[in-house]
């Protein structure tokens, strides 16, 4: 059973898949600095 290219694609997704969501924490994190910035 080729397990090689399937683990590959799987790994490639979760990273795509933890980058996203990273992105989305960062941008959140982001957004939520600049309103409280702009409120003070």
């Amino acid at each position: 059973m080729p397990l090689s290219d399937e683990h590959r694609r799987q790994r490639g997704k979760n990273y795509a898949l933890g980058g996203f969501l990273l992105a989305l924490v960062i941008l959140f994190f982001v957004v939520t600095l600049v309103k409280m910035g702009a409120q003070h």
